[in-house]
């Protein structure tokens, strides 16, 4: 894939993010925009399209996703002040960030757990929205209950069919063992 034409992934990620708690912040753009409220962020998996690109006022931030995407992918990220680190989530260890954003990621990955589990050790906050019903292409089955086990808390399920969101999802914001710098 080229991945020319996003705006498929950009339409679901309208729907993932207001259930990871992001407040869109409709300007007089379209799709919205999200304030980071200077939060470093890394994105887990983000792709070629990561939601950090509609994301204002944020802090160091980083995209990390072993995919082998098209020069100028990265190249935009780059322009866009972004990081790009092509390795695997399961490799994530050492770093600080006030957020950890994992979307639509671990049915992709090959250790889901270690996946969340470095989430949550390199970051304050915890943004997850994931799919658990079960599909063909699924490497693992994901359920409310495995999912709360690994994040240590109580996540929402909803059953949505929008804007190309079809599926059973697993969704919130759960606390990490860095505390935030980020103004209360």
């Amino acid at each position: 894939m080229d991945f020319a034409n996003t705006f498929q992934e950009e339409q679901r990620q309208l729907v993932y993010a207001p259930r990871m708690g992001l407040v869109p912040t409709w300007l007089t753009e379209y799709p919205p925009s999200f304030n980071g409220r200077g939060a470093s962020i890394i994105d887990i998996g983000g792709g070629p399209v990561s939601l950090l690109l509609k994301t204002v006022n944020r802090g160091r931030s980083v995209v990390m996703d072993p995919g082998q995407y098209p020069d100028w992918t990265v190249m935009r990220y780059q322009d866009a002040g972004i990081e790009f680190w092509r390795q695997p989530g399961e490799e994530l260890d050492g770093y600080t960030f006030d957020e950890a954003w994992i979307y639509d990621t671990l049915n992709s990955v090959l250790d889901p757990e270690r996946v969340i589990a470095n989430a949550l050790s390199v970051a304050g906050i915890v943004r997850i929205f994931e799919w658990i019903e079960p599909y063909e292409e699924q490497l693992h089955v994901l359920t409310r209950e495995v999912l709360d086990h690994w994040l240590g808390g109580a996540g929402f399920v909803a059953n949505l069919d929008e804007d190309g969101c079809v599926g059973v999802s697993y969704y919130g914001v759960f606390r990490g063992s860095n505390v935030p710098s980020l103004p209360r």
